[in-house]
């Protein structure tokens, strides 16, 4: 008897976890979705508060797609918004790739300096270390004898 009723207390878990969501309130729903919306916004924010002129020209264009498919901009008025806005998308992204590269050359010419000072380290400290005959070059700077064999070091 305790197993049957352990078996219905099972279903009946198992029936109401199955049709929650089918008959959960709607507002519940919805909630979610403007939690969701809420975010997707507060991620905006800050793209809209950009004073990049690339973020605001692509702003632009996405605010006339809107006002267009509601129907607050006529045809002839798209077409012009969206020639101008175009253009100044357009030159701005080449500004800031224009930027970039300059930015990117500035950094390859750092590199190669240090790459250079890197290299010249590596030749002064090749001039200085001591080289053993059996052993190879040493890492003591200064020794007269190799601290592996004992042999006379040679510069």
């Amino acid at each position: 008897m305790g197993e049957l009723l352990a078996g219905v207390v099972v279903a009946a878990a198992a029936l109401i976890l199955i049709l929650e969501p089918i008959v959960r309130r709607p507002g519940r729903f919805r909630v979610a979705r403007k939690a969701e919306d809420a975010d997707f916004e507060a991620m905006l924010a800050p793209l809209e508060e950009s004073e990049s002129p690339k973020v605001q020209a692509l702003l632009a264009l996405k605010e006339i797609e809107f006002d267009r498919a509601t129907g607050k901009l006529s045809d002839d008025d798209y077409r012009q918004l969206r020639a101008s806005y175009s253009a100044m998308a357009m030159q701005a992204i080449k500004a800031e790739d224009a930027a970039d590269a300059k930015a990117d050359a500035v950094a390859v010419v750092a590199a190669e300096a240090v790459e250079d000072s890197a290299e010249a380290l590596v030749a002064r400290m090749r001039k200085t270390l001591a080289i053993c005959p059996q052993c190879g070059p040493r890492p003591e700077t200064g020794a007269t004898f190799c601290s592996n064999c004992g042999r006379t070091l040679t510069a």
